[in-house]
């Protein structure tokens, strides 16, 4: 029952408000469910939409997938690839492309592997965005450079052999440098 100006008194119904997806995660994470997938299972929400909802509020800031988006840093190889990868169209792409190669061959030249690793990610992340929106063109163009980049030969077996070699003896000059410290 509710009053209106007049003083009478007439019913009301309380109407059921709905909640948008959105609403409903923000709810849940502000009343003490936190953890993201917790959060997607009770709100019907697939994960990647609550880590990326909860990131643009500001309340995470280390959740990341395939849908996250690049503007929160991962680590510090994530600067070098910010507003430089897409998959508008072809030539965004193979922009994006020659970026992702720009920075993998800084990372080789400094011997960097981690961030040779993550222009990999960077690539592969970019590859299924776009298929999985139907950019089959803009995705082939990543698919390309990735292949191009898993198919080059590792290493020769003289090389490995080499490598082992010179391993076994840095740890035999390890071993003996130990030695003389106990002996003496």
């Amino acid at each position: 029952m509710t009053k209106n100006m007049n003083g009478n008194l007439f019913e009301t119904e309380e109407l059921e408000t709905i909640q948008s997806k959105k609403e409903m995660i923000l709810s849940l994470y502000n009343s003490g469910t936190t953890e993201v997938e917790a959060i997607a299972a009770i709100s019907g929400a697939k994960p990647s939409y609550v880590g990326s909802v909860l990131q643009r509020e500001g309340l995470i800031d280390n959740y990341f997938d395939l849908y996250t988006s690049n503007a929160y840093p991962k680590n510090v190889y994530s600067k070098h690839f910010q507003g430089k990868l897409g998959f508008k169209d072809v030539f965004t792409a193979r922009r994006s492309v020659n970026n992702l190669q720009e920075s993998y061959s800084y990372f080789a030249n400094r011997q960097d592997r981690a961030g040779q690793h993550h222009a990999l990610e960077m690539a592969l992340t970019m590859l299924d965005r776009a298929r999985w929106t139907g950019k089959l063109e803009e995705a082939e163009i990543y698919r390309r450079w990735l292949v191009g980049k898993l198919s080059a030969p590792l290493t020769s077996i003289a090389d490995a052999k080499a490598e082992i070699k010179d391993a076994s003896e840095e740890v035999q000059e390890t071993i003996e440098k130990v030695r003389l410290k106990l002996a003496a």
